[in-house]
């Protein structure tokens, strides 16, 4: 039974924390284009929670955070995505130059 003023955490505050920093540590694997996406999904139902009745809920520091770490992995993780694919392109051209000499 919880006391009245007891504050409960909020949903998904951990996980989201950890996705947040999964997307920017594996942002170069193309992992963390699909952490960032689940960090901000999951944080959602959280934000929308805390933003109703602040004082209910406990962890708006963590979630809050994942949730930037979120957008700053997906940031990331794009920039690489588009990196790759103007690579790709490059190779693909040069090679395609090469054979038809």
């Amino acid at each position: 039974m919880e006391a009245p003023n007891q504050k409960v955490m909020l949903p998904n505050a951990t996980a989201v924390l950890v996705l947040g920093i999964c997307s920017i540590v594996f942002s170069c694997v193309f992992v963390g284009l699909v952490c960032g996406i689940i960090g901000l999904v999951l944080s959602g139902k959280g934000r929308k929670m805390y933003k109703e009745n602040p004082a209910l809920y406990d962890g708006w520091g963590q979630l809050n955070a994942g949730y930037i770490m979120s957008i700053i992995g997906l940031a990331i993780s794009g920039l690489y995505v588009i990196y790759w694919i103007i690579w790709v392109a490059i190779l693909g051209t040069t090679t395609w130059g090469m054979w038809n000499m």
